[in-house]
């Protein structure tokens, strides 16, 4: 059950990735260019993957090279959490957990960690008393759909049996 840490580890940290994610580019304040000075300290975390293209937006669209502390933090957490999510993913995978159930587990999970998260970065005006109950049950859902998916996803096809080469014996008089 190694496995099932390594996904809820993904969960968690996929789930928190889009809104640590925005709260760098908000953080940035600068609502034209804020995206990809944010996105530029995500590819710092995966740093092959996601270095040259934020640089190249940046000189592309003409913008400052004013980076405020808040920005560069959060932007820098939402790619350390991204990265360790794919890690995550790819730990479950090693310790023989299904990859369908993995991801399944991983993508009915982190929308909800995601809304957690995000309610409590940015409360509703009203409190959450204000919500409503579609939404809780939208919650609900999203972690009974991934654990029906997850119980009754089909079996894969069983393995072809070899054709059996018959031999046609010729009998000689």
């Amino acid at each position: 059950m190694t496995w099932l840490a390594f996904a809820l580890l993904t969960v968690v940290s996929w789930g928190v990735y889009g809104i640590f994610l925005h709260t760098g580019q908000l953080g940035m304040q600068d609502p034209v260019n804020g995206r990809y000075k944010a996105f530029l300290f995500v590819g710092i975390a995966y740093f092959l993957v996601a270095v040259l293209a934020p640089l190249l937006m940046l000189v592309l669209s003409g913008a400052d090279w004013n980076y405020p502390a808040k920005g560069m933090a959060w932007s820098l957490i939402a790619g350390i959490v991204g990265a360790v999510g794919a890690f995550g993913v790819l730990l479950a995978f090693g310790a023989k957990g299904n990859p369908a159930v993995v991801m399944t587990i991983v993508f009915s999970g982190a929308p909800v960690v995601n809304a957690i998260v995000a309610l409590a970065q940015h409360p509703p005006e009203g409190g959450l008393g204000t919500i409503k109950a579609p939404f809780w049950l939208g919650m609900v859902l999203a972690v009974v759909g991934g654990a029906l998916v997850t119980k009754f996803k089909p079996a894969p096809p069983a393995p072809k049996k070899p054709a059996v080469a018959v031999a046609e014996v010729k009998v000689v008089k």
